[in-house]
């Protein structure tokens, strides 16, 4: 057995020894969306530090917690606080809880976000469903050695985000009156935020919303068959013509005033998979 699948059977095992529960449906919760779960029947709640193999979450706004227990009718993995590839871990490291939590029982993953926007039609504090992305961090999740038992060595991407639940997504936005858009996510390296030039660049190239996030997680949720659906939060305007200065505080108070809004069309949304 190869390092990577021992580490992921070591994590599986601790956290049955946890709970009963076998989920359906896992969750990534993005910078100020811790709240978006607190509908969530808990019945447990393990510290990523307790977890053999998890990093530790070093980013304000998440807490850094597995949540495994029963919303809206489905068995649900949530993680309250996730990895990102500039606070020093690999990409490897920061896919990790992805892998674990299918390996759980997981067939469908929730991917949720804070990003800037790009395209000057969403507005910050609107809800943007990901139809597909541009990646352009210089290093990829699957690079190395290729475990047959998780996936292909060449996944296909041409429909990574599932086209059936954005139907169903833009559905229930509509039914309750949630402004939802749809379009492309640009997942970049970070820790700075983009400058002018930047925003001009990855407008020009097709992008409707930029963050540091969710593209390692959905490549890796998708070389292992998992459904796919990723909501970002538009939380700042990339106006390159009225640049305005960004902080990270900013980005996870617009995050939470959003909150509710996310937790709705998370919570409708599971009475779909």
């Amino acid at each position: 057995m190869s390092e990577l699948l021992n580490e992921i059977s070591k994590s599986v095992r601790f956290i049955r020894q946890k709970t009963s529960f076998g989920p359906e449906v896992a969750i990534v919760l993005g910078s100020g969306l811790g709240e978006v779960v607190s509908n969530l029947e808990t019945e447990t709640e393990i510290p990523y530090s307790e977890i053999p193999g998890f990093p530790v979450s070093t980013v304000k706004g998440h807490s850094g917690n597995l949540l495994i227990g029963m919303w809206n009718g489905k068995k649900v993995v949530a993680m309250s606080g996730r990895f990102h590839y500039y606070e020093g871990y690999s990409l490897q490291q920061v896919t990790f809880p992805i892998r674990v939590m299918k390996m759980l029982g997981a067939h469908t993953i929730f991917i949720t976000n804070a990003s800037g926007g790009l395209n000057p039609t969403i507005k910050v504090g609107e809800l943007m469903v990901i139809n597909d992305h541009i990646y352009l961090n210089g290093d990829h999740p699957l690079r190395g050695r290729n475990e047959e038992e998780l996936g292909p060595r060449f996944p296909d991407q041409h429909a990574v985000y599932d086209k059936k639940l954005i139907e169903k997504a833009l559905d229930v936005a509509e039914q309750h009156k949630i402004q939802l858009h749809q379009g492309v996510y640009v997942g970049v390296t970070g820790p700075t935020f983009e400058t002018p030039a930047e925003y001009r660049y990855l407008r020009l190239i097709g992008g409707d919303a930029v963050g540091m996030s969710t593209v390692p997680e959905a490549m890796v949720a998708n070389h292992m068959g998992m459904r796919i659906f990723c909501v970002s939060v538009i939380t700042d305007e990339g106006n390159p013509l009225v640049p305005q200065k960004i902080s990270h505080d900013d980005v996870v108070r617009a995050a939470r005033e959003a909150g509710p809004k996310m937790m709705l069309l998370l919570s409708e949304m599971l009475q779909h998979v």
